[in-house]
């Protein structure tokens, strides 16, 4: 009886296949979730005729490979020299209001490129204050009696994207200036070296797998865009796909170009990671310097040199956007009661929260099934659906839009055959494919996000619940779940407020009468009436301002941590 008893009140051992099996299914969904778009794109581009290919090879390609290769290398150029300097400063020297601009310097990620178009172009019009000062001093009348630059060209486009991109080299740069410390400086010092002399030779090499990181981020938002690359009118191959697909009706050329987008997006990333190769090193022996060491104070010149250089890029990037659609915005808060606009509110809380939800929960899976499992193939799993983040929007809308496409045209026929109904398309032309888009595009942004929250939670902590007889679910949801919770708030936030901002993707995806905030904006902005766009394109901004203001947290703890 006592072992009868005894025999009753054990549970049934859980084996690993069991335990693991909702782990790995998860882990291989989202790896499937990125490989189908890809395998269907690269499938589309081949069942085009060769006089597309021709069409193209002769007539769209070379303006388009030439523009964008001109926009991407002044880019690289501009964004780096912006970044760096700031980041040099406010890492080694102290001057008056650098705490401040610390964080200031990343508000420009609140501003997506397609708004920042929108203010420049308007700024700079015709009617705009530096044209209107200009007439008002020296007498002119019309255009024609002076030269000024024309901002909707291809410099013009190099000038905002880095305006508004610059804060991925800054805070990638400025975190390894943080982690080398003083010391690497100090020591070209004594060896006479100038403190320029000392950037250009020591610190500048040491902090090039950091800044590689940052130009490389830089350029595959530079790829994504379509808004702002559409309104300056340049041509770049983002813009080529969305007129191929839409204006010439020519759905396989689109797809040919979105590989050849493909194909120069991991040459990208396969460039930068050959770069910082044999350069990993130098962060990881010298953090312990930063800890001994705090920032040297300037002269008053050099202070006031320094805030400018400091401040110029905050204005260039976010107050110059923030001045031209808030002033907009101001005249036209009754916006804010049109049905249409809080029609557009609504659908793009909707459509983000569902992807942020859908791409928290399957981060959580990829992160943890690594987690448990400790399989390298999971994790190389892991690595390639978070390839996802570097597929430019236009390119993944593609790849979305056949499989769905003919997945749906499948059950119409089944259903049609066996029950005689008629299901039409469920998936394509709907708000699912964009939560779609939204989910592979942002899976890496709250992937990051969960395995750093999976960092701080020592295995041991597993360990320790299953020997006190807690099997593997009740590990996760009695003791992993509950202190990630701030890891899963970070990284649903995160995909919201970009998914708020995704435009790329959703103008080529959406259904008819469909109106997201971002698409909102840019039916009014195409047809010159950024005025008219003025309030949803602030709403966006203050939305992006949320997870500046976490960057921000995290780079002041960390200046605490390091001048303390």
């Amino acid at each position: 009886m006592k072992a009868a008893a005894l025999s009753k009140g054990r549970r049934r051992p859980i084996s690993s296949f069991e335990e693991h099996r909702l782990l790995t299914g998860g882990a291989l969904l989202g790896g499937v979730a990125v490989l189908v778009p890809l395998l269907a794109l690269i499938a589309l581009s081949l069942s085009g005729s060769g006089a597309d290919w021709a069409h193209l090879a002769r007539n769209v390609l070379p303006v388009a490979l030439k523009t964008t290769a001109w926009v991407m290398a002044g880019v690289t150029l501009l964004t780096a020299s912006m970044g760096i300097i700031p980041a040099w400063l406010t890492a080694y020297y102290d001057f008056p209001g650098r705490r401040v601009l610390t964080w200031a310097l990343v508000l420009p990620l609140a501003v997506p490129t397609y708004l920042a178009a929108y203010a420049y172009g308007e700024f700079f019009t015709f009617t705009g204050p530096p044209q209107t000062l200009i007439r008002t001093l020296f007498g002119f009348h019309t255009a024609r009696d002076y030269w000024f630059p024309d901002v909707r060209s291809l410099w013009g486009a190099v000038m905002i994207f880095s305006f508004v991109l610059y804060p991925y080299v800054y805070l990638t740069t400025r975190a390894a200036f943080l982690m080398q410390g003083r010391n690497a400086t100090d020591v070209a010092r004594t060896l006479g070296a100038s403190p320029l002399r000392a950037f250009f030779l020591v610190l500048l090499p040491m902090a090039r797998p950091a800044i590689i990181i940052g130009v490389t981020l830089a350029l595959m938002e530079t790829l994504n865009d379509i808004g702002a690359v559409e309104f300056l009118g340049v041509k770049t191959l983002t813009s080529t796909v969305y007129t191929t697909w839409l204006n010439q009706g020519s759905l396989s050329g689109a797809a040919q170009i979105a590989c050849i987008m493909l194909i120069i997006v991991l040459g990208v990333i396969l460039a930068e990671r050959w770069a910082r190769r044999k350069q990993r090193f130098h962060l990881a022996r010298s953090t312990s310097m930063a800890e001994h060491s705090g920032p040297a104070r300037l002269s008053a010149a050099g202070a006031a040199l320094a805030f400018i250089v400091c401040l110029l890029p905050i204005i260039a990037g976010f107050g110059l956007p923030a001045y031209v659609l808030g002033s907009y915005a101001l005249k036209r808060l009754d916006q804010l009661f049109d049905p249409i606009l809080q029609e557009a509110i609504l659908t793009s809380v909707l459509v983000a929260g569902a992807a942020a939800m859908i791409t928290v929960c399957l981060a959580f899976l990829l992160t943890y099934t690594v987690r448990v499992t400790r399989s390298r193939n999971m994790l190389l799993l892991n690595r390639f659906a978070a390839l996802g983040y570097a597929i430019p929007g236009t390119v993944l809308a593609l790849g979305i839009l056949i499989p769905l496409a003919r997945f749906d045209n499948l059950l119409d026929h089944w259903m049609g055959t066996v029950f005689g109904i008629r299901t039409g398309l469920l998936l394509t032309g709907s708000a699912l494919c964009i939560i779609y888009a939204m989910s592979v595009r942002f899976l890496a942004m709250a992937e990051g996000a969960v395995e750093a929250g999976f960092h701080k939670v020592p295995i041991h902590i597993d360990m320790a619940a299953r020997t006190l007889g807690r099997n593997a679910r009740e590990t996760l949801f009695q003791v992993l779940i509950p202190i990630l919770k701030p890891a899963f708030l970070t990284a649903g936030l995160l995909v919201f407020i970009d998914g708020i901002k995704e435009l790329s993707a959703t103008i080529l995806l959406r259904p008819f009468n469909y109106n997201s905030l971002s698409t909102y904006v840019y039916e009014r902005a195409s047809r010159a009436a950024v005025e008219d766009a003025s309030v949803a394109a602030l709403l966006i901004m203050i939305a992006g301002i949320v997870p500046v203001i976490l960057l921000s947290s995290t780079i002041n703890a960390g200046v605490a941590r390091t001048e303390g």
